[in-house]
């Protein structure tokens, strides 16, 4: 199966470790890049751990999540490569993927429960990248070279 990499703050915490499961059971080899407990955490730091670990080659997708999701996406996209998608519904699960070749997920612990996280999550990794789309793709590859340049 895939390597897929989880990352979450405090308000994440119960819904990762909870997706962690659900992905364990489905023959998924998960990596936890933390928090280890629900203690107050700033969000960036695990958002970027996990980005650099997926890049690097440490997984083949990632799973983000905090209170909304919005935070850890925001910085998930900073990164190179980084193709983070934030959703709250089976539709955009799966267009995140098929269309948008989302590499991370991102998800808010405050607006779902775990059972529709998780199938959110399964929407997610059952689609396939359409590669219709790979132009818009690499007109998103040329975006981060520009922020690159001096």
């Amino acid at each position: 199966m895939t390597t897929i990499l989880v990352g979450s703050d405090h308000a994440g915490f119960d819904l990762k470790e909870s997706l962690k499961r659900h992905l364990e059971a489905l023959g998924h080899r998960v990596v936890d890049k933390g928090p280890s407990s629900d203690a107050s955490v700033d969000y960036p730091d695990f958002a970027a751990a996990v980005s650099h670990a997926l890049i690097a080659g440490e997984g083949e997708r990632a799973v983000l999540v905090c209170g909304t999701g919005v935070g850890m996406s925001i910085v998930a996209n900073k990164i190179r490569g980084i193709r983070a998608a934030l959703v709250h519904d089976p539709y955009t699960a799966r267009m995140a993927r098929e269309h948008n070749d989302a590499n991370v997920l991102c998800m808010g612990s405050r607006l779902l429960a775990p059972s529709y996280a998780a199938l959110l999550v399964d929407q997610w990794l059952g689609a396939t990248f359409e590669e219709r789309h790979r132009r818009r793709l690499d007109l998103i590859s040329a975006l981060e070279a520009e922020r690159d340049e001096p």
